[in-house]
């Protein structure tokens, strides 16, 4: 069981039972939500970079963009609302694997990369919505997995994993 899916279903399992104990007991769950998310985003924003030890960059309203000449990096993207647009296609990718990992609400992920690297997506969402160059699958509630035809023997990598309540995710190559 991948990570992001234990995360995604342990938040889903613990707002329904929020909702559950309001109705038996006859509280406004909803008054109590926002400061348990707003608790929740303070302790994972404390402990998560922590854990992963990939390079950290937070928005929590905005896009985040990347073109032209710069270098491929294993990373840790956080996105409350907002896009990220990965154009890999004059970057330099180093060999080997190179792990990106989107986490947000919702938002969208659009990343090129050139003819010769091989792509590995694991989407977790409510909705996803997501294409690798020629595959395509819209989903709900299930988690995505999909290879590029020439992943297991390209030289160099992207292994993306989002985490969304609703994503769209298109990767295509140049």
């Amino acid at each position: 069981m991948q990570r992001n899916q234990i995360i995604f279903g342990a938040l889903l399992l613990g707002l329904g039972l929020l909702l559950l104990f309001g109705v038996v007991l006859d509280i406004n769950v909803w008054s109590l939500i926002c400061p348990l998310f707003l608790i929740a985003v303070g302790v994972w924003l404390l402990l998560r970079p922590r854990f992963e030890g990939l390079p950290f960059n937070l928005r929590m309203i905005g896009d985040i963009r990347r073109r032209g000449d710069w270098v491929v990096e294993q990373e840790d993207i956080w996105l409350l609302i907002g896009d990220v647009v990965l154009d890999m296609s004059e970057a330099e990718i180093p060999e080997g694997e190179t792990d990106i990992k989107v986490q947000g609400f919702v938002g969208s992920v659009k990343m090129r990369v050139p003819e010769g690297v091989g792509v590995e997506l694991n989407s977790t969402a409510f909705i996803t919505d997501a294409r690798l160059m020629d595959q395509k699958q819209n989903i709900f509630v299930t988690p995505i997995t999909m290879k590029s035809p020439d992943y297991d023997t390209a030289e160099r990598k992207i292994k993306l994993e989002t985490l969304y309540f609703v994503g769209d995710i298109k990767v295509d190559q140049v």
